[in-house]
């Protein structure tokens, strides 16, 4: 390789892995102590770096929140592109995506995408570089949406109900539910030894029971 592009190539390498190590960095510190209450001297601290440099990647904290939650859903919308290319019925495809759901529920990341959020719903304007977080959301909008045209189309899922506002009602529900039960698992709201993971699976029984043809 000729010394001049090898010398680029290592360059852009470089930057690669220092914005990965800038994210991993923001995702522990704004998990751990929220978006309003992290400074970008916190996060320079534990990527160990100077904060003038963290600032030539990201010259706002904002758009290091939008490039963290980005960063974040890519995984769901791999998972749903996967999951919609499966040889399989479409209540299978459903029953992957609650044991998703049930898997990742635990993870921290989803206590900074709660916040995130609510950060972004109460933002007076829109969030710098946010088009493209809404733009992965619609990706994965559009891979549900063959799941659901699956769902019409091959028998699986019961007569008598709208197919399409049914599933999208059943996959928000699910969805909202495993965030809640990841944020409230230190906080006892009823006297009970349900497991999160344990109600999770009652609620997959009852959706998919209801579903089924």
């Amino acid at each position: 390789m000729d010394p001049k592009k090898r010398y680029e190539k290592e360059r852009l390498d470089g930057k690669q892995q220092r914005l990965l190590i800038i994210l991993e960095a923001a995702e522990r510190v704004l998990t751990l102590k929220g978006i309003e209450k992290t400074t970008m001297q916190d996060i320079a601290n534990d990527a160990n770096i100077g904060v003038a440099t963290l600032f030539r990647y990201f010259p706002k904290k904002e758009k290091l929140i939008v490039a963290l939650a980005t960063k974040l859903l890519e995984p769901l919308l791999e998972r749903f592109q996967y999951v919609a290319e499966l040889p399989i019925s479409c209540l299978e495809k459903l029953e992957k995506l609650f044991d998703f759901f049930i898997e990742d529920h635990n993870n921290l990341s989803v206590k900074f995408m709660v916040d995130f959020e609510s950060y972004a719903s109460h933002s007076s304007e829109p969030l710098e570089d946010i088009l493209t977080f809404n733009s992965l959301n619609r990706k994965i909008s559009r891979e549900y949406s063959r799941i659901i045209q699956n769902g019409i189309e091959d028998g699986s899922i019961r007569s008598g109900i709208s197919v399409k506002d049914t599933l999208t009602t059943v996959i928000n529900t699910f969805g909202l539910f495993s965030k809640k039960l990841s944020l409230q698992k230190n906080i006892l709201l009823l006297e009970s030894d349900l497991e999160t993971d344990y109600q999770l699976a009652i609620l997959k029984k009852i959706l998919l029971d209801y579903l089924k043809a």
